[in-house]
């Protein structure tokens, strides 16, 4: 591909950039149209598995909670949202290679098992995040159930439930993506390894802020198993991207050398 080239060469006209860009928000969004096709088919087992933290509490706690579907679409309002949802899990794979393609183009044979590396650590970071967040959903529940009166009734709307489901895996499966972006940029020239150590500190706080955000429970235990992962991550892929770093200069003074002489 022409536009390739010259991003190898770093030459990359702005126009040319933005086209790129269009091109693959074009095909990440065909991949989540077809997972989306593939989420509708499976809407009724996974509704059915969202809506069980909820039957859990209702069991444990004795109490009547149930979803409402307020609107006479809502029911396939619902269904849509989850489908899209469903898309954008299931054509992960799709949409981070669409995502790693735009900022690393012009891919060597070399570079393309980067992308092979790059996928291989992206997915399963991602599936982790979301599995971590399931782990926290029942907790949030049960907090937010004992919070209504025992004589009242806890109707939750279907919509706001499962915006609030989506968006705490989505947030969780994205940070665990920090570390994979981290690397990439390294590997691109944009970031060195040493910017992301002097930032260690503002890394630790805003862990702890988005765990702290995030966690619906007030216990410090689950606050820390959220915590540590992401600190992990972040040291995880400052060591990675010292490596690559140190081996770049070393092929740079190897270079340096030979031009000299």
């Amino acid at each position: 591909m022409r536009t390739q080239r010259r991003a190898r060469d770093g030459r990359m006209p702005l126009r040319e950039h933005l086209v790129e860009a269009r091109n693959r928000l074009f095909l990440a969004g065909i991949g989540i149209l077809v997972g989306t096709v593939v989420g509708w088919f499976l809407y009724e087992p996974v509704f059915e598995l969202l809506q069980q933290p909820i039957l859990d509490v209702a069991a444990e706690k004795g109490r009547t909670v149930a979803l409402n579907f307020a609107g006479v679409a809502s029911a396939i309002d619902m269904q849509v949202k989850i489908a899209v949802w469903l898309g954008l899990i299931v054509s992960s794979p799709w949409w981070l290679y669409q995502v790693w393609a735009f900022v690393v183009p012009g891919l060597t044979r070399r570079e393309k098992l980067y992308t092979l590396g790059f996928l291989g650590t992206a997915v399963p970071l991602f599936l982790a995040g979301a599995c971590l967040a399931w782990w926290v959903l029942p907790r949030a529940v049960v907090l937010l159930v004992e919070f209504v009166p025992d004589q009242a009734l806890n109707i939750q709307d279907a919509q706001a439930y499962l915006s609030f489901v989506a968006q705490i895996i989505l947030a969780f499966g994205l940070v665990f993506l920090l570390p994979v972006f981290m690397v990439a940029f390294n590997m691109v020239g944009i970031v060195r390894a040493r910017t992301y150590l002097r930032g260690w500190r503002w890394a630790v706080v805003l862990g702890c802020v988005f765990s702290a955000v995030m966690t619906p429970t007030p216990d410090v235990v689950t606050m820390l198993a959220m915590t540590l992962p992401i600190i992990v991550l972040y040291f995880a892929a400052v060591g990675v991207a010292a490596l690559n770093d140190r081996r770049r200069d070393r092929r740079l003074a190897a270079q340096e050398q030979e031009d000299g002489l």
